[in-house]
């Protein structure tokens, strides 16, 4: 096989076996190798952990013709610092997120990287996983947003940065072109006083019911809050240390939850107020 020429692989659905065509799965090995694949089959779908695209493949939910395989992209993984703003590669995995020399910076997300599944998912599952399915109540949006991130996109046409903020358009719905990849998310940390919080039946493997990261800049003198799964979008709530007593019910009336399985709209108004007054009593401590 020559050199420039991709791996196929084949994926045979094992549900209705009979009924369900192949999948080719293309899995260059090179940043470079991706982006030309991406921009000669933008009907590509990429996967790099799969925790959001098999569960879509195995419930039948979705049946791309192609899998763009991004296990084997070394650009993709990992973090770096420079001058303050951390790098965080679109392969991260929130075991990664976890560790200690990554949560002194960036405690939130480590925080809420912990309540992602069980160790299996958490192994597997990705930053860019995250930002590219845009769900209303994926964990690491509300820690990012928190930190004012930006998302780093690149093509064949060539790379462009934006905020997460403009990112993200609505319920599993984002900016990016057919022929784009996520590169990696830039943050700034937001300094010790930063937390992640979440409810739900259970403390992890289950889908947030609301979610919340608050982060203080005594700098700034600033409270920022960002919550998930109480919206169409995450929402961003700010304000002055000096207003932390009504800060609450500002987040609480930000958000513009509906009433679901997992709950009513009235329970995720007054938990996040509960929510943001503990992170609050916890960030101020």
């Amino acid at each position: 096989m020559p050199h420039d020429t991709p791996r196929v692989q084949d994926f045979q659905g094992r549900r209705r076996r009979s009924t369900l065509a192949a999948v080719d799965v293309l899995s260059p090995s090179s940043l470079d190798e991706a982006l030309q694949l991406k921009a000669e089959r933008p009907d590509a779908v990429p996967i790099q952990g799969g925790t959001d695209v098999m569960v879509e493949l195995n419930f039948d939910r979705s049946r791309p013709d192609v899998l763009l395989n991004l296990n084997e992209v070394p650009e993709l993984r990992g973090w770096s610092r420079e001058n303050g703003t951390l790098r965080l590669g679109a392969g991260l995995t929130y075991t990664e997120a976890m560790q200690s020399y990554f949560a002194a910076d960036c405690g939130a997300l480590a925080e809420a990287s912990r309540t992602v599944g069980g160790p299996q998912i958490r192994n597997r599952g990705t930053l860019g996983g995250n930002l590219g399915t845009a769900s209303p109540a994926g964990d690491a949006l509300p820690p990012l947003l928190v930190y004012d991130a930006e998302v780093e996109l690149a093509s064949t046409r060539g790379s462009r940065t934006l905020p997460l903020r403009e990112f993200i358009v609505g319920p599993k719905r984002n900016v990016l072109e057919p022929d784009e990849l996520i590169v990696a998310v830039l943050v700034r940390a937001a300094g010790p006083r930063q937390t992640f919080m979440k409810i739900g039946p259970r403390n992890a493997m289950v889908i947030a019911v609301v979610s919340l990261a608050l982060a203080v800049n005594e700098e700034r003198g600033e409270v920022r809050a960002v919550f998930g799964s109480a919206g169409p979008v995450p929402g961003v709530v700010t304000a002055s240390i000096d207003a932390r007593g009504e800060f609450p019910d500002r987040v609480a009336g930000a958000a513009s939850p509906i009433d679901d399985v997992r709950g009513t709209a009235a329970y995720r108004r007054h938990a996040l107020r509960v929510l943001t007054a503990r992170a609050l009593e916890r960030c101020l401590a």
